[in-house]
Order: C-alpha cells, then sequence, then structure tokens
C-alpha cells in the first residue's frame, strides 16, 4: 500500500516536472535540428553579422566593466546597511529585471531623449545619446546591473563580519578594507556576477531597439540582426541564435559550480 502510494505521488509530480523540462527543453532543440550545420560558418561569416558581433563584443564589455565600477560599490552598500532605505534601493534594483525591456527603453528615452529629463540639457551642447552605440550600453547596463549587484551582493553578505572589526582595530578604513580584505574574498561572486550581466547585455533586444534602434553598423547587435534575419534570411537567423545559444551554455558552465549547486 506504503509503495503504491509512493508511485502515485511520483507520478503526480513526475507528469508536470516532465511537462516543464519539455516546454523548455524542446524549443531549443527544434532551433538545433532546423539548422543548417554546414551552412553555419558562411553565415557568421555575412557581411551583416560581423558588424553586428563586433558591436555586441564592444557594447557588453563596455557595460561589464559599468557594473563593475558603478555595481560594486552599491552592492558593498547594500550587504552592509540596515538603514530601512537600504530595503528600498534594493526593491528599485530588481525592478527592470521584471520590467518588460520595451518599457525599459521608453524610460530611457524619456531620461536621454531630446526633450527627456536628462537629454534636454545636453542638448545645447550638441550631446545626442538616444540611436547611438552610447545608448546601447546604457540600455544595457539598464538590464543588465541588477543581476550583477545582486550577485555580488549576496557574496558580500556572506563574509564573516570578524574580518571587518578586526580591520578597523588596525586603523583599516572602509576602502581600504573593501580594496584588500572584501574585494579578493569575494572574487567568485564579482566573476559569476560579471558572466551573468555580460550575457544578459548579449541578449538585450526590447529596450536596444526602442532607445537606440536598429542601425548597421552603430547599434545593431546580434539579437536585432536576427529580427532583421528572420524575415530576409530565416537560416542565417537560425546561425546567428545558435551562435547566442553557445555562448549561453558556455556562461552557465561558468557558473555552474556557483549557482546551479
Amino acid at each position: 500500500m506504503r509503495y503504491a502510494g509512493r508511485w502515485r505521488t511520483r507520478v503526480a509530480l513526475g507528469v508536470p516536472a516532465g511537462l516543464a523540462v519539455l516546454l523548455l527543453v524542446v524549443p531549443l532543440l527544434a532551433l538545433l535540428l532546423r539548422a543548417d550545420w554546414a551552412r553555419i560558418p558562411s553565415d557568421l561569416a555575412t557581411p551583416t553579422v560581423l558588424p553586428a558581433l563586433r558591436l555586441s563584443l564592444t557594447t557588453t564589455t563596455s557595460t561589464a566593466v559599468l557594473c563593475l565600477l558603478l555595481g560594486t560599490p552599491l552592492a558593498w552598500f547594500l550587504a552592509r546597511s540596515d538603514h530601512p532605505a537600504a530595503s528600498w534601493v534594493r526593491a528599485l534594483l530588481t525592478v527592470p529585471l521584471v520590467l518588460p525591456p520595451v518599457v525599459g527603453g521608453v524610460a530611457l528615452l524619456m531620461t536621454w531623449g531630446r526633450n527627456g529629463l536628462l537629454g534636454q540639457r545636453l542638448a545645447p551642447f550638441g550631446v545626442q545619446i538616444p540611436f547611438t552605440t552610447v545608448a546601447v550600453v546604457l540600455a544595457e547596463t539598464f538590464v543588465a546591473m541588477p543581476y550583477y549587484v545582486l550577485a555580488v551582493e549576496g557574496a558580500m553578505r556572506g563574509l564573516d563580519p570578524r574580518l571587518e572589526s578586526v580591520a578597523r582595530t588596525l586603523g583599516a578604513t572602509d576602502l581600504r578594507y573593501l580594496r584588500t580584505i572584501a574585494v579578493p574574498l569575494v572574487l567568485p561572486g564579482i566573476a559569476s556576477g560579471l558572466a551573468l550581466a555580460w550575457a544578459r547585455a548579449l541578449g538585450e533586444f526590447g529596450a536596444t531597439i526602442t532607445f537606440a534602434g536598429n542601425f548597421q553598423g552603430r547599434t545593431q547587435t546580434l539579437p536585432l540582426l536576427v529580427y532583421v534575419e528572420l524575415e530576409r534570411d530565416p537560416q542565417v537567423a537560425i546561425s546567428i541564435s545558435i551562435m547566442l545559444l553557445a555562448v549561453s551554455v558556455i556562461v552557465l558552465g561558468v557558473l555552474r559550480g556557483r549557482w546551479l549547486r
């Protein structure tokens, strides 16, 4: 009787679990099955792919640098602050995670556009950000920064607070403690956060096309090129998609020990 009940429980849970796996795996399998593997090298060498690849690598690397320089201090303050305002900052930080990307693009346009909150103050100096490569970096940073900050904050929260107490006893300032003790100890978390933010920036579409447009050689990244090629030559779109899928799998492999344990 007990064996029969255990079997029914496994079936009741296993069927929806199996369906969940199929919903995620079958589309990826379909992408691999529909690919013309002999064409992939030539498709990735076409004149439209190489500029998009170069632009994607440039903008995502710039995004990772911005996340490192700006996100690390923010993660530090969030990890060590008990002020009620910190919880609100953390909540605001997670908004881009659930916000539709196109809404993020509209928000960026309302901020940096010619009549935007900050853009109208830059316009008299001849500075125009929308529909430029800078706009691509801002859009990618907007969606990728939360991933980095939350990952690094989690790593910093795991630090033994006695280390900071000892450092203060020895006369170390907050900046010196952060530079010489905290950051070296959380380097795996920083590396994981950077990889996650870089991968998220590489796949960004909605905010980029809304705020930066889709101009070849200037703002057309790989996801935007997939969108264009899907109507012009679907096989090229499939080849680029497989390349992006491979990058995602590699990033997951890097993060496996930390995130998927």
